[in-house]
């Protein structure tokens, strides 16, 4: 599997993907939302239906539109704080929505389906439907991770420097939470719509749901916004993943590590198909079915990318752009996106950080990530085990060779004669011939 730690490389026609394996099983697939996931030519192998018909998309006006001059200079703070969007049932996540229940109403029922719906909110910019948008009052939040802490990685200062973040009142950051609970609760509402539908049209008995993010936020944690690619935090990296799967037990809870592939191998174990490739991807089922899951397993993750891949950082050349700042950042100080591999278990967590700041953490003492331990003598046989933990998986992982072979020896060799004439003589000779 070929590197995908940036916004410009999705899962390409000759890789395998979820979809492709469902839809070679039978199954019809259909698409609404957003795509981070695969590359434009994998589509009509993998997918029946996508975005058809779309919905019409609502501007978002807000404060990032307002905070740079056409230069892309910020003129003040840029929190990617934003307005309201207006009615809930205007947005085109409602619209999205919409699209799937139709395909639930159907009445052909003799070919199973998969919906995917990659719904952009929660998400920068920080904006709801009006009845979400004010549901929380920053006043009620409390408990966000502290600002300049010790032995942080060096992209915490600069975006707090770049988004002209540092000076800004706490009060700042708790409208920032605010507002990012109201686009959660906004997606619960979404997610209700879709429940409702589900019960309506007979299908909660024959159809497994699955609710999961890519990634979390900042959302003023640590005094920053947004993400970063190369931040491994628990914030972005620690997400929800809820199941709901016909004829599971209700109500457990796994308190034990599982990763995002595992998603695929639920999906193919509940389709009663099989992956073609190897992979390290678990079915989630006997969690579903009441178990507690692997309670010796860990969490890897990572991200960012190095000056020798140029090709993997994003382009700062439309100044005003929501993301400039983000964009400019990476490029003229580059350090700060380098790349970085974690491993997460249930105590501990390790950042590998070549070249910046690797991390450390206890999670018995610190379970905000708040003292970055990396380096301590008292905590060194963890560190130890946890960077061999690392590079085990790398070893064990990588280089996986594919099922096809390639035959030995040599092709056949067929050899082209010499004829009397040269190319450009037969030519003339033949095609210029009146």
């Amino acid at each position: 599997m070929r590197g995908h730690r940036s916004l410009f490389y999705f899962l390409r026609p000759n890789e395998p993907n979820m979809f492709r394996y469902l839809r070679q099983a039978g199954y019809d697939i259909f698409w609404y939302g957003k795509n981070d996931a695969l590359a434009a030519e994998s589509f009509y192998q993998s997918v029946t239906m996508w975005n058809y018909p779309e919905p019409a998309p609502v501007r978002i006006a807000g404060e990032h539109h307002k905070s740079r001059s056409s230069s892309g200079k910020i003129i003040g703070p840029d929190t990617f704080i934003g307005e309201a969007k207006g009615d809930r049932r205007e947005t085109q996540e409602y619209g999205y929505i919409q699209s799937a229940i139709r395909i639930l109403e159907r009445k052909e029922t003799d070919r199973p389906f998969c919906i995917f719906l990659p719904l952009s909110s929660p998400h920068p910019p920080y904006a709801s439907p009006e009845d979400f948008n004010t549901m929380y009052s920053p006043a009620d939040i409390h408990g966000l991770r502290p600002r300049d802490l010790p032995r942080k990685p060096n992209y915490i200062a600069g975006i707090r420097k770049a988004y002209g973040l540092d000076g800004l009142p706490e009060d700042t950051f708790r409208k920032v939470r605010a507002l990012y609970y109201g686009m959660v609760s906004f997606s619960d509402w979404l997610m209700g719509e879709l429940l409702e539908a589900v019960e309506r049209t007979n299908h909660r008995r024959d159809t497994a749901i699955f609710l999961l993010s890519d990634h979390g936020d900042y959302a003023g944690d640590y005094g920053l916004v947004e993400k970063w690619p190369s931040g491994l935090e628990d914030v972005l990296t620690h997400v929800p993943l809820i199941a709901s799967v016909p004829g599971g037990t209700q109500g457990n809870s796994s308190e034990n590590m599982v990763e995002l592939f595992d998603v695929m191998a639920t999906c193919l174990d509940l389709a009663n198909t099989q992956a073609h490739h190897t992979h390290f991807a678990r079915s989630l089922m006997p969690q579903v079915r009441g178990g507690a899951g692997d309670p010796k397993r860990a969490a890897f993750c990572e991200g960012g990318y190095n000056q020798y891949e140029p090709q993997c950082f994003e382009d700062n050349a439309t100044p005003g752009s929501l993301y400039y700042p983000k964009e400019d950042l990476q490029v003229k100080h580059p350090e700060t996106i380098s790349r970085a591999a974690m491993v997460r278990t249930h105590d501990y967590k390790l950042v590998s950080r070549p070249q910046g700041q690797s991390e450390l953490y206890v999670y018995k003492d610190d379970p905000q990530e708040l003292h970055n331990r990396f380096g301590d003598r008292d905590v060194a046989d963890i560190q130890c085990g946890l960077q061999q933990q690392l590079l085990h998986w790398y070893v064990n992982t990588t280089g996986i060779a594919p099922f096809d072979k390639d035959q030995r020896g040599f092709p056949p060799y067929y050899p082209t004669p010499t004829l009397p004439l040269s190319i450009g003589s037969a030519v003339r000779e033949i095609v210029d011939r009146e």
